[in-house]
């Protein structure tokens, strides 16, 4: 039972829950009458595979860095709970059983778009763009945001507009979303040499793009009902949900106290599921 959790906790299983909450998102949105259970279930179990393989290949190449992190150093690698050997082969087969279930059961387009995403994140973000750049959230954000248009594709087998716009609120949300948390994690990303922005452009900078990139989010937010999307509930939970974002970012920016990072960080994890939240909500009252 041990070694089931291990490798359960190796999937990330926090960040593939929100990943498949917002692919369901654009499962759902992607057709005015909700799609067979089947058709769901089949989407979610090849995404929420692959997202885990991806995750867990993270993982392997980041063990090192994990085992020296207090964020990270319980993770199933660095406590020796599991062999780097047997994380890959676990990596492998369930990438390989999302990757099939997608390609045979839903559509090539979705697999095709799965596996960019999962190489996006597990291969070029971790190995790359981590350690070369401090714009490595924003580049590398870009594969964390494929969730919707993977669960629109799976309906459609098309690249709608509209799922390119779910996709660009998740870009825009996660620079702010994982600045937060890496200025309360500064010291330790500095201690390993990781070029998060807080540590090569201090802390109150980071603060300034926090704020930038909130008032951008808010923007972004409200073209789904610029572009008739959605309607006025979802308008106007975009308004409040973005407003009370930024009065995060305002409070971090003229706060010396580290919980405020944490407290921004926790408020954009609501931020996120409650705006999508709204969208579902809009499209089927509206």
């Amino acid at each position: 039972m041990n070694r089931i959790k291990s490798y359960y906790q190796l999937c990330k299983p926090n960040v593939v829950y929100m990943m498949l909450v917002t692919a369901l998102v654009g499962i759902l949105l992607a057709s005015d009458t909700v799609p067979s259970v089947s058709l769901i279930f089949g989407s979610l179990l090849g995404i929420g595979l692959c997202a885990g393989s991806a995750a867990a290949v993270n993982q392997i190449i980041d063990r090192n860095v994990d085992a020296s992190m207090k964020r990270t150093d319980k993770r199933p690698l660095p406590q020796g709970e599991i062999s780097a050997t047997n994380a890959a082969f676990f990596a492998f087969i369930i990438g390989l059983l999302g990757s099939l279930v997608l390609y045979f059961y839903i559509n090539p387009l979705t697999m095709y778009l799965t596996l960019a995403s999962l190489v996006g994140y597990a291969f070029i973000y971790t190995i790359y763009l981590k350690r070369a750049t401090p714009q490595n959230i924003v580049i590398g954000g870009l594969a964390g945001a494929a969730p919707p248009l993977l669960g629109w594709s799976s309906v459609t087998n098309t690249i709608d507009p509209y799922a390119l716009l779910l996709v660009l609120i998740i870009f825009i949300w996660t620079p702010p979303h994982f600045w937060a948390l890496a200025i309360y994690r500064r010291e330790e990303y500095a201690k390993e040499s990781i070029p998060m922005m807080p540590v090569t452009h201090g802390v109150e900078f980071t603060k300034l793009q926090i704020i930038l990139y909130t008032i951008i989010l808010l923007l972004v937010s409200i073209l789904p009902f610029i572009v008739l999307m959605s309607g006025y509930i979802y308008l106007v939970s975009a308004l409040v949900l973005g407003v009370i974002f930024l009065y995060y970012s305002l409070k971090l920016f003229y706060s010396s106290e580290e919980k405020v990072a944490m407290d921004t960080f926790n408020y954009s994890i609501y931020y996120i599921f409650l705006i999508f939240a709204a969208l579902l909500i809009d499209h089927y009252l509206t």
